[in-house]
């Protein structure tokens, strides 16, 4: 069996040239990073309007055993082509920190993928660099305004703002600096976030122009001053330098797949840390220039599609058409508590254990967020007909129907039948609404996420956690939508608790403003936003030979 990376070297790609012209552009429309990759011109979008429906894809709750979630995604958009729609993939950019750490590369898999697979997964076009660039130009004039002088009286014990690098690098958690004496700096404890965690990779992604980005970035809040008034971006008069630093960085990039669709690959926030979806400017350019745009959420329904919803759609005004909710066999007996060594067996028993996750995040798409929705199970060799049986049955008590996925074997073929799933359901009228109203006080968001979409019994804050709403609330971030980070591995706040637990509390330990990106993050249990690399990374198994051919990314 080839590995992901020889199939996407073998591909026979074609010019980006040919892409963009399947999407009515010309070559002025574009600008070249190379044979095979570019951005677009703003030429490209005048005068266009959005016309494509929007399609979600998002999945269960992520476990070792893989769900497969963007590689339906591409599967689903080559099999929307292969019967003949006009259909743009808007993804979101990998980073660094998971290709080399534990998770590997984000460019979908088998004979789904988008290409040329080994650029994308490591620099590409420059985006991550110019975020970390404008991030850490901010956090050094921040450190300068107070060594020259400190104008605005920031205390520097109450500065929030992190240099950000894009990699898996736990020893840069907690650091101090400025300790090479009164030239060197003022000294104080300080730390980095992976750059996919960065404010300004928020701001990115749900800015629509920019002029909005540079709106953006000056409200971004650095720290506060003794008198504890927030200190911003554009009190520092940094948001220009920032801006101009991410000039080309909010162009969105176009690529393709293996068969062939557009794909526009633009930003990429994490989800269980940021709000985990590509950016605005791609999704909105995808419905202007395609009739069906595929596009999808990091993690699991809990926090990927619900960040989506109910910050995404609700800033950038969007309406999904349908939803694909992505599942394995595998996985959900995983759910069920057996063994990933173990997963090839049939068990009816454990997937109907692990089948509550599924049906969780069916029921909050379907009931909660009203919106039409399909099953796409990623079929393997092992699944047996009764345990897909098993699947169907649970699901059509919902009255939501399944559909089996080969895409990873067979690409777009293997989508087909997902497809012409996803066309119906486009067709049909949907009343789509958010799981909470934005002007309720942050507890009550908080609240709604927590009861309506994890299944929990209520939410449980610490003092600093409650000092720190009271706090944002007198400033006036009440009335903006909450991005809860939380680990990926269970609707809780507990990684261990697998399947749909129920009578639990979410533990907030911290609360935070992202100003610029208009969202209040809220901290649970022991997320990070400056990942660890796992005791055997990705990296170990990536190389390249003497002609630059690059191996082992999978």
């Amino acid at each position: 069996m080839k590995t992901d990376i020889e199939i996407a070297q073998e591909a026979q790609k074609e010019p980006i040239l040919k892409i963009a012209q399947k999407l009515g552009l010309s070559e002025d429309d574009i600008e070249y990073y190379g044979k095979y990759k570019a951005k677009l011109a703003p030429s490209a979008l005048e005068g266009k309007k959005e016309k494509g429906k929007l399609i979600l894809v998002t999945a269960i709750t992520p476990t070792p055993a893989g769900e497969g979630k963007t590689t339906t995604t591409i599967g689903l958009a080559d099999g929307l082509a292969r019967l003949g729609k006009k259909v743009v993939v808007a993804l979101r950019e990998p980073s660094l920190g998971p290709v080399f750490g534990i998770k590997g590369g984000a460019a979908g898999g088998g004979y789904a993928q988008v290409v040329p697979m080994e650029d994308i997964n490591l620099h590409f076009t420059g985006d991550f660099h110019a975020i970390g660039a404008a991030n850490n130009l901010l956090a050094a004039m921040l450190d300068n305004h107070i060594f020259q002088g400190n104008e605005l009286g920031i205390d520097p014990a109450r500065i929030t703002w992190k240099r950000c690098v894009d990699m898996n690098d736990r020893q840069l958690r907690y650091v101090e600096d400025g300790l090479g004496g009164p030239k060197s700096g003022v000294p104080r404890k300080d730390g980095f976030d992976i750059t996919v965690a960065s404010e300004v990779m928020a701001v990115l992604c749900l800015a629509t122009d920019l002029a909005d980005l540079k709106a953006r970035l000056a409200r971004i809040i650095v720290g506060y001053t003794y008198a504890g008034q927030p200190v911003t971006a554009g009190d520092l008069k940094a948001a220009g330098a920032m801006a101009a630093l991410l000039k080309d960085a909010m162009k969105p990039n176009l690529v393709q797949t293996l068969e062939g669709t557009p794909a526009l690959v633009h930003g990429g926030p994490f989800a269980n840390i940021a709000h985990g979806c590509n950016s605005v400017v791609a999704t909105r350019a995808a419905l202007k220039l395609g009739d069906y745009v595929v596009t999808e959420a990091g993690f699991g329904a809990d926090l990927g599609a619900e960040k989506f919803l109910d910050i995404k759609c609700r800033f950038a005004r969007l309406k999904p058409s349908a939803v694909v909710i992505v599942a394995t066999v595998r996985a959900l007996k995983m759910h069920g508590g057996v063994e990933k060594t173990r997963l090839a067996a049939e068990d009816l028993q454990a997937l109907e254990r692990g089948l509550p996750n599924l049906l969780r995040h069916v029921a909050n798409i379907k009931n909660v967020y009203r919106l039409p929705a399909v099953v796409a199970i990623n079929r393997f060799p092992a699944d047996t007909d009764a345990e897909i049986a098993l699947v169907i049955e649970r699901c059509k008590a919902l009255g939501v129907n399944v559909r089996l996925s080969t895409v990873w074997a067979e690409g777009g073929k293997g989508g087909e039948a997902l497809a012409e799933e996803v066309v119906r359901l486009t067709e049909t009228e949907n009343d789509f609404t958010y799981a909470y109203d934005v002007s309720l006080p942050i507890k009550e968001k908080i609240g709604c996420i927590v009861e309506k979409i994890y299944g929990g019994r209520g939410v449980i804050y610490t003092p600093e956690a409650e000092e720190q709403i009271s706090a944002l609330e007198k400033l006036g971030f009440g009335n903006t939508p909450v991005c809860m980070a939380k680990t990926q591995y269970s609707f809780s706040d507990d990684a261990a608790k697998l399947g749909a637990p129920t009578e639990f509390d979410v533990t907030v330990r911290a609360v935070r403003v992202s100003a610029g990106a208009g969202f209040v993050v809220v901290l649970t249990g022991n997320i990070m936003t400056m990942p660890g690399l796992p005791k055997r990374p990705a990296a170990e198994m990536i190389d390249v030979d003497e002609n630059g051919n690059i191996t082992g990314l999978f």
